[in-house]
């Protein structure tokens, strides 16, 4: 079945490496973002009582952080039990590749500020998800 493989892994399993890994980019960004303007002592101390962030780029970046750790469990939790059941077909492949690809395009279009077309991507990437819960539940 075509697909993008790592190491041996099956697309599902390579898309969710890889949805790892850009969760440490979100993270990343964010964290970056957000030391920059809060300062390092800030981000090195308690955190209490954080001041609202005052860049556009430092929210957007936080609250896309923060949707992809929203739809992330739903996805990996997916990926996991199709795994765990040895179900690997056409739609678990495209179920998978639709939530990377969406969650790629929507970290530097939720940056960048681009309405519409990032909620749009959004909801390819949760298509994706649909997917892949349609796959466990109709075996």
């Amino acid at each position: 079945m075509p697909g993008i493989s790592l190491g041996g892994l099956s697309t599902e399993f390579t898309m969710l490496v890889l949805a790892i890994i850009l969760g440490f980019v979100h993270m990343l960004a964010a964290t970056q973002a957000i030391t920059g303007e809060r300062g390092l002592w800030w981000n090195m101390g308690p955190r209490d009582n954080a001041p609202p962030l005052r860049s556009a780029l430092a929210g957007r970046l936080d609250r896309a952080f923060a949707n992809f750790r929203e739809t992330f469990p739903f996805f990996a939790a997916s990926v996991l039990a199709l795994g765990v059941l040895g179900r690997h077909n056409a739609q678990t492949v495209w179920g998978s590749e639709l939530y990377l690809a969406g969650r790629v395009l929507y970290l530097p279009l939720y940056a960048a500020g681009v309405p519409v077309v990032r909620t749009i991507v959004w909801a390819i990437a949760t298509i994706g998800i649909v997917l892949l819960l349609a796959a466990l539940l109709n075996g």
